[in-house]
């Protein structure tokens, strides 16, 4: 601690935990000497002290093996640099499964490590016995052996970074706690403590389990809330030896972890117990923990001595209570606020903040740097997340299911249960009354597929084939064949406009907006790295107004990304529009008659080209309707005030009985989408690909001066590393979900990105990354993609797997 806290500093990092004192750490790396930590107890004294310390580094992206991949090194290297160890031993790691469906799980999960180029192996009972003595195994379907995992002592690790960063100038300051944040203009311009006020260009905030609080001083949304979180540490054992691998039995929800001779017994019971709010917490708790709960962690030692028989007549030296802060989505939270410039966050890592400390302080050192992501963070960016997930009561509710989904079976689109339903569309009564069963994005309650008359409408989780892929089927059949409706209220809607929203659009976008009004134009939205930020149509009002159209799940990021580019003295705006209005796809080669029994408008192809859009009258009201499909059929998507919302579906339900006009859902909408090669941002687009990539140039201009033009144009002109593909199984029996590993002579080639059944082309089919290291696209030889560790072959296009030609889309 220092005897005085300066009075400025570039950058002040608040929190001086394992994921604080990384930032630092890669902060000065830069070159960001002029760097001040605060911390209100000592270092690590938060959550970072009573942390178990696992590095396992297979995460369920590559981008997030990554990450973790990164921080094993670091913490390997960092006792030659800094003189200071980490405790770090590469053990190895062992996950168990009981079950079939576990064992499922863990196939997936080996073939998904075989993509990333880990190194993971499937292995009988008897070989996880050989690996770990102590283990019962009468009752065990098979386990996977990562060899590459490891341990730290994350106190070691904390003192390490720090001595690291001081070493390159940060100055660390103890005991000194953060009352305020001075926000001017909408920029962080410092903060005030307890020890006296210091200005500062750029603040992070990497509070632990008080980020919420800090966020909360400066006007930010940071949402977290903390649960309970118990192991038991017990006396030594014979046989257990200082490299004793990992083992994890997630159908018991523990694992275990050789310490000092003893076992570490800790885990994820399937209902936690969520702690105060978040700005609650008291103070101090400063290597602080809550009182034993024996009956709640009962559930996990009986696991335990099951597991390992024996503890039954072992010792226990100490019970811990530490209690750790989770997000509303199992995922942290890394980035620079929206609400205000200079304030970046990394906080709320789900207790796997030891595994991910030492890659997400880079990679948030790289942001604050660049001043933009340096690689693909969208699952973890802070703008994900909308003020009304920093309610309190909300958060409490989802973080009891949060930390239990850590070791419950990852089942292929699992939804999340709690605090929900949360965000509704107008049209959510109608769907409810057509038996939709709703899924959840952004908070908005989307209905996924429609059961029939009289089946409970439950989602059925299961790797096979679940019962709603014919209720889905006849979704997609009405499509190709007649008319479906899709209410997609849940698309982020924002409004640009004033004087210079074509300045603004034309420096953002790739494509060209400068179009007549009733234009809409499709297009990418690059980083300076020349990958997508974003994936949106865009839509000319007037001259001074356009309508952007993205994901449910990304306005808070698009508008963030565009205010960033308004230059000084541009006169536009950026306003969110996305509950005030409705959309209703209307989609179909029955969608022309339909949408001329309720309009006087000229839906003609001659009257209403395709990329068109205009308002029009439906029955009473008024609505945008835009010629434009996601699904490959000839169809308009209906932007509708609010309140007109039940009439238009209404009138429009009631014009269309004998055209076979029915209700469809996003599970069908992703059918189609796939089945016509159309894309997605998250699975297919995002900031580790390009156009290039993704097979998107048309998408963009070949020489303007928008954001990453420059560099495009280099992309344009070297070998890209990977290539976007179609793909059809040619086994029905199969069930494909996205993330399977993609194989060229039984190689590894690349991954699956999505994947769903496609009723027209009868076969499961979807798009992957492939690797192509030389820049040439080879797609001979024999593919196959591997489902639970079984080759199902499959044959590799460029082309689309239904139309083409777009023939049906311009009738």
């Amino acid at each position: 601690m220092t005897a005085d806290l300066p009075t400025r500093a570039r950058v002040v990092v608040i929190g001086g935990g394992a994921v604080g004192t990384s930032v630092a750490y890669h902060l000065t790396a830069l070159g960001f000497t002029d760097l001040l930590l605060l911390e209100q107890g000592q270092l690590s004294s938060g959550t970072t002290w009573h942390a178990a310390g696992l590095v396992g580094q297979l995460r369920a992206t590559e981008s997030g093996t990554r990450l973790v991949q990164y921080s094993a090194s670091l913490y390997a290297s960092l006792e030659e640099e800094t003189g200071l160890g980490t405790g770090w031993k590469q053990c190895g790691g062992v996950t168990v499964a009981r079950t079939p469906e576990r064992m499922e799980q863990l196939l997936r999960t080996a073939a998904a490590a075989e993509a990333y180029d880990l190194e993971c192996e499937v292995i009988s009972p008897d070989r996880a016995r050989e690996l770990w003595p102590h283990l019962e195994t009468g009752d065990l379907v098979g386990a996977i052996w990562l060899p590459r995992d490891g341990t730290v002592n994350p106190a070691d690790v904390t003192q390490a970074l720090a001595r690291g960063a001081r070493q390159r100038g940060a100055v660390i300051a103890e005991r000194t706690r953060v009352l305020g944040i001075d926000v001017h203009d909408g920029v962080a311009m410092g903060v005030q403590t307890d020890r006296g006020s210091v200005e500062a260009e750029i603040v992070v905030n990497c509070a632990g389990q008080w980020a919420h609080a800090i966020g909360l001083m400066a006007g930010v949304t940071v949402p977290l809330h903390s649960a309970e979180h118990f192991y038991v540490v017990t006396e030594a054992i014979e046989g257990v030896a200082r490299m004793t691998p990992i083992l994890r039995d997630p159908d018991g929800y523990t694992y275990i972890k050789e310490e000092v001779g003893g076992l570490v017994v800790g885990g994820f019971e399937p209902v936690a117990k969520p702690w105060v709010a978040p700005d609650a917490i008291p103070h101090p708790f400063e290597f602080s923990l809550l009182e034993e709960d024996w009956d709640h962690f009962s559930i996990l030692m009986d696991s335990a001595l099951h597991r390992v028989p024996v503890l039954q007549e072992t010792g226990i030296k100490k019970f811990y209570n530490g209690p750790e802060s989770f997000t509303p989505d199992n995922q942290f939270i890394l980035g620079e606020a929206p609400e205000v410039r200079n304030f970046f966050v990394a906080a709320g890592f789900n207790s796997v903040g030891i595994a991910s400390a030492g890659g997400a302080g880079r990679a948030l050192a790289e942001w604050i740097a660049a001043g933009e992501p340096q690689r693909d963070l969208v699952s973890v960016d802070i703008r994900r997340f909308g003020p009304f997930n920093n309610n309190r009561q909300w958060l409490r509710a989802r973080v009891g299911e949060v930390l239990g989904l850590h070791y419950a079976v990852p089942w292929p689109n699992r939804e999340f249960d709690t605090a929900r339903p949360f965000r509704r569309s107008p049209l959510h009564g109608r769907m409810d009354d057509a038996n939709a069963v709703f899924g959840s994005k952004f908070g908005w309650e989307r209905p996924l597929f429609f059961a029939p008359p009289g089946v409970p409408p439950a989602l059925e989780y299961t790797w096979g084939q679940p019962s709603w892929i014919p209720w889905v089927d006849e979704e997609q059949r009405a499509t190709r064949e007649a008319v479906a409706l899709f209410d997609e209220s849940s698309f982020g809607k924002l409004l640009v406009t004033g004087p210079d929203a074509e300045l603004l659009l034309s420096r953002t976008c790739a494509n060209d907006v400068a179009v007549p009004p009733g234009r809409i134009v499709y297009t990418a939205v690059l980083n300076s790295r020349g990958t997508y930020e974003a994936d949106v149509t865009v839509t000319r009002i007037s001259d001074t107004e356009y309508l952007w159209i993205t994901s449910a799940a990304s306005p808070v990021r698009d508008a963030d990304w565009l205010r960033r580019h308004i230059g000084p003295g541009m006169r536009v705006d950026v306003v969110d529009m996305s509950g005030a209005y409705a959309v209703i796809g209307v989609m179909g080669p029955a969608s022309r008659a339909l949408l001329s029994r309720v309009s006087a408008a000229d839906f003609s192809d001659e009257g209403f080209p395709f990329a068109t859009s205009r308002l029009v009258d439906v029955g009473d009201f008024t609505v945008r309707a835009s010629r434009i499909t996601y699904v490959g059929e000839l169809g308009w998507e209906l932007v509708v005030p609010a309140e007109f919302a039940i009439g238009v579906y209404d009138a429009l339900r009631a014009a269309g009985a004998d055209l076979g006009v029915r209700d469809a859902g996003y599970y069908a909408l992703n059918a189609l989408r796939l089945e016509k090669g159309y894309r997605a941002f998250g699975p297919e687009l995002n900031p580790d690909y390009g156009p290039v990539e993704a097979g998107l140039l048309f998408a963009a201009r070949s020489s303007a001066a928008f954001v990453g033009a420059d560099a495009l144009t280099e992309a344009r002109n070297r070998p890209a590393q990977r290539r976007l593909v179609s793909w059809v199984a040619r086994d029905p029996a199969a069930m494909l979900w996205g993330g399977e590993l993609m194989m060229r002579d039984g190689v590894s080639a690349g991954q699956v990105t999505s994947a769903a059944y496609a009723t027209t082309t009868g076969a499961f089919v979807g798009l992957g990354y492939v690797r192509t290291p030389d820049g040439e696209l080879d797609l001979s030889g024999e593919w196959a993609i591997s489902v639970g560790g079984r080759p199902v072959p499959v044959t590799v296009s460029t082309e689309a797997p239904y139309d083409p030609r777009n023939s049906r889309i311009r009738p």
